[in-house]
């Protein structure tokens, strides 16, 4: 009996055991167990991660908004600078010159001597390097300074270019009997190719002098609105001109603009050599190379000139590596020169344009000829 109560009470001490025991697992599962004093432990909180700090969204950047009067390009905020002239020496011991590299528009005209000199139009740019070096002005130059309603900078002048800037009270800054202090002269260099000034002294010579106006708000020439504009504009008619070589009286000197793809510019040079700007050793370029033909008279035995630049004559357009011809136009003496082709103004690329007047005697062809593939030579279709 006593064996077979003790065999009652072991199963009976087992199964307890074993129901404590899934109890006490069953508990565990349910995320609780038995401490010490039997109270079940307090839960336990998840890890709160640390937030992470807002931020705003990158701003949008805008694309420019204003296109340049006289290059077309596209700028963040609109230029309303008056446009400034300046008359810049390009005999032999002048070169290189300084400041030609930014201006947005540039000219070359012959002047007495069968020299030329450049006539650079800033307005877009804002540099403080050196401008120069300054030379005297002509009557034609004054009639291209006021196309642009530009301040006009120069060292002298003509006795008939004093007498047109009296009587039409022009605009202008003169070494020599008005604007002295803001123009320097360099040592490196011996007179009268070392006068040098700059857009600071100009323009704080115009304010002085109550010349500050405000300058064009809009596009001066057309421009073509996307790259796919520019290339159709020069249409089907248009010749191959990788390279085009101008002469104004001397044959000893030659003009050379040679088309680069990889810049989309003609880069100039003279008798074969790069045409550099002294400020920043960079060579002249051009996005629109335009040679146009006009009369030109000698007044005097100075060798002083009447260039034309009123009516309309032959001209020709070299973008993109092509070249095709128009007609110059101009009625009103307060306008620029502009360009046609068909009654139709031709649209530029944006950015610099060079312009080239050249005599019309004894032919406008005969001052131009320019490359074509195979190593030949073009001339420009009698006008």
């Amino acid at each position: 009996m006593k064996r077979r109560g003790w065999r009652r009470w072991s199963r009976f001490w087992r199964r307890g055991r074993l129901a404590l025991l899934a109890g006490c697992l069953a508990m565990t599962a349910a995320g609780c167990s038995l401490t010490g004093g039997g109270q079940p432990d307090k839960p336990v909180a998840a890890p709160v991660e640390p937030e992470k700090p807002v931020t705003d969204p990158p701003p949008l950047v805008q694309p420019p908004a204003y296109q340049a009067p006289l290059t077309g390009m596209m700028l963040p905020q609109p230029s309303e600078a008056r446009p400034v002239m300046v008359m810049i020496n390009n005999h032999p011991a002048a070169r290189p010159q300084s400041g030609l590299t930014q201006a947005d528009v540039l000219f070359e005209v012959l002047a007495e001597g069968e020299v030329t000199r450049l006539v650079a139009l800033f307005q877009s740019s804002a540099f403080t390097e050196p401008i120069g070096p300054v030379r005297s002005i002509r009557p034609y130059f004054i009639d291209i300074g006021k196309s642009f309603g530009a301040i006009q900078v120069h060292a002298g002048g003509s006795p008939d270019a004093y007498e047109q800037l009296g009587k039409e009270k022009i605009a202008d800054l003169d070494e020599i009997t008005n604007a002295g202090p803001y123009f320097w002269r360099e040592k490196s260099r011996k007179a009268p190719h070392n006068l040098y000034t700059n857009l600071e002294n100009i323009r704080a010579g115009a304010q002085k002098r109550g010349l500050d106006e405000q300058g064009p708000t809009g596009p001066v020439y057309a421009f073509a609105k996307s790259e796919a504009e520019a290339v159709g504009a020069m249409g089907t008619a248009a010749q191959d001109a990788p390279k085009v070589d101008i002469t104004f009286l001397w044959k000893s000197y030659v003009v050379s603009y040679e088309y680069d793809a990889a810049s989309g510019k003609y880069q100039r040079s003279i008798n074969g050599s790069k045409h550099t700007d002294l400020n920043n050793d960079q060579p002249l370029s051009a996005s629109n190379v335009v040679v146009m033909g006009t009369d030109h008279k000698v007044l005097d035995k100075e060798g002083r000139l009447n260039v034309r630049l009123t009516g309309k004559g032959p001209a020709l357009l070299f973008q993109q590596g092509k070249v095709k011809s128009l007609e110059w136009r101009r009625d009103k003496v307060n306008d620029p020169v502009r360009y046609y082709e068909q009654d139709r103004e031709v649209a530029f690329r944006p950015g610099q344009t060079h312009i080239m007047i050249v005599p019309l005697n004894p032919s406008f062809e005969s001052h131009v000829t320019y490359g074509v593939p195979g190593g030949g030579s073009g001339k420009p279709d009698p006008a």
